[in-house]
């Protein structure tokens, strides 16, 4: 009999591609190859120069880090992905909300997301291009994947923001801070405040100095700057890119990774505190087989409100570019 030792079990190399060298692509693989969020980073890129340009720059530094990169402007260099990242389409202008975006985008992922099935039909596919609950619809009609497979970066990047804000006002480091924005990743999103606390204290109940800090007000600004955040970024510098190439890695470990994470991202959702057929965020468990469910939570009878108006300002853009 043939005992196999540890040593001849080779595991398989974990590979990540990241479609659109673009600055928010460029960031995304950047953050992903110095955190080894995969053994191999694959940059795709329809424009030869910049993306072999971009891969060059980023190899240079490989003997830094502890994942490798490839790439180029042959959709074959994104073969047997676990995770794809498109970032690929046009750039939101100052000025311009994510839903303008929408018919321009939607008609280059009809043509993309079939090439990228073809070269990984067993990836998980997360749509990072704007406005990304829309383009989630549109890539999973276009590949007839199920929704656990066809996903978006959603309200991950908002949550961060928002967990940010909260911890300024509350002084405290933020990862004793819990709170979610869920619904559609742009202006009609919102905080689960209802649900929001610091170790387990109610935001409306923290105190600082023996007062309570977070006003009916404070927590509308908070809201407020944390859902239009990008439109001051993109003002000052035009784009956003470093936030959601470190939020575009992170998820990339809970997807790559053992263990079940819990995070909020955009899939399809059916009855979910009644809505269907939209994508919006929701706190989700994630794993190695994508989305594996909506976490019910509990909201109020104004979040279910909001939930649902969101979700029809999305089905009529949809509605829109079909």
């Amino acid at each position: 009999m043939n005992v196999m030792s540890t040593s001849d079990v080779t595991r398989r190399a974990s590979k990540i591609s990241v479609v659109g060298a673009g600055s928010v692509g460029s960031s995304l693989a950047y953050a992903c190859l110095i955190r080894g969020s995969a053994d191999l980073v694959a940059l795709y890129d329809i424009a030869k120069d910049k993306v072999e340009a971009e891969v060059a720059d980023l190899a240079h530094g490989t003997q830094f880090t502890p994942a490798s990169v490839m790439g180029g402007a042959d959709v074959h260099d994104t073969a047997n992905s676990d995770v794809v990242f498109i970032t690929a389409g046009a750039r939101q202008k100052p000025g311009q909300t994510r839903l303008d975006l929408a018919g321009i985008n939607a008609n280059i992922l009809r043509s993309l997301m079939p090439q990228l099935v073809e070269q990984s039909p067993n990836a998980l596919f997360v749509l990072v291009t704007n406005p990304c609950d829309v383009l989630t619809v549109v890539a999973q009609q276009a590949t007839g994947l199920p929704a656990n497979r066809v996903f978006s970066t959603g309200t991950m990047l908002d949550t961060s923001r928002l967990r940010w804000l909260i911890r300024q006002w509350a002084n405290v480091e933020q990862r004793h801070v819990h709170a979610t924005i869920v619904g559609e990743h742009g202006d009609s999103e919102f905080p689960l405040w209802s649900s929001a606390n610091i170790s387990g204290v109610p935001i409306r109940e923290w105190t600082v100095g023996g007062e309570h800090v977070f006003t009916d007000e404070v927590l509308a600004d908070l809201a407020h700057e944390a859902a239009f955040a990008a439109y001051k970024i993109i003002e000052g510098k035009g784009a956003t890119n470093y936030a959601i190439g470190l939020t575009g890695a992170r998820l990339a470990e809970s997807l790559l990774r053992p263990g079940r994470s819990v995070l909020p991202l955009s899939s399809v959702i059916e009855d979910v505190h009644g809505v269907s057929g939209v994508a919006l965020s929701m706190p989700c468990i994630v794993s190695r087989d994508g989305i594996e469910g909506v976490v019910p939570v509990a909201m109020s009878a104004e979040e279910v409100a909001s939930l649902k108006a969101s979700a029809d300002r999305l089905r009529d853009t949809l509605s829109s570019i079909s």
